[in-house]
């Protein structure tokens, strides 16, 4: 059995090593470029300067976000946590300081003066600022593994829609 080989690929060259590194760190700088041209915890910090309470952002037009949100807000007597619609500016800009995209909507995100929670360690973050039982019922659950607490986290957020429908817009 024989194998023909096009004429075409006698001519293919393949490129070596140093010339696909050179391409590779090339788009990777200009990405870091664009993306970090901003400095987004500078951009940010008046979000901080006269309230320093955390932000939750969430998905404004998810009704199960929009519960989670009228949930904290019942169980806050002390209006510990803000809230910011993901698909907003501000929730933009701060889905950047976070290190995200700005069009990323995949996870609640608790942002702090100096750090951001994202997914289910959001969520527990998120309980240890509202009323009892919460905060305790979050010490237990850390104790779970991060995989397994982002997988279960994972799987609601990626049927959320499905499973809890989607309104026109942000209710809060």
């Amino acid at each position: 059995m024989a194998i023909l080989i096009p004429a075409s690929f006698e001519r293919l060259t393949v490129p070596s090593r140093a010339q696909v590194r050179l391409r590779v760190s090339a788009s990777a700088n200009s990405r870091t470029l664009r993306r970090d041209s901003v400095d987004w915890v500078k951009e940010t910090s008046s979000f901080f300067e006269e309230d320093k309470r955390p932000i939750m952002l969430f998905d404004g037009v998810c009704n199960l976000c929009n519960g989670g949100v009228k949930f904290v807000r019942d169980h806050d007597k002390n209006r510990s946590i803000r809230f910011e619609a993901l698909q907003s500016e501000e929730g933009k800009k701060l889905l950047m300081r976070s290190g995200r995209a700005p069009d990323d909507i995949s996870s609640v995100v608790l942002v702090e003066k100096d750090r951001s929670y994202i997914k289910s360690e959001a969520v527990l973050k998120i309980m240890k600022y509202i009323d009892l039982p919460f905060p305790q019922i979050a010490f237990f659950l850390q104790f779970a593994p991060l995989f397994v607490r982002d997988f279960v986290y994972e799987n609601v957020a990626n049927n959320r829609y499905a499973m809890f429908g989607r309104s026109d817009s942000c209710e809060i």
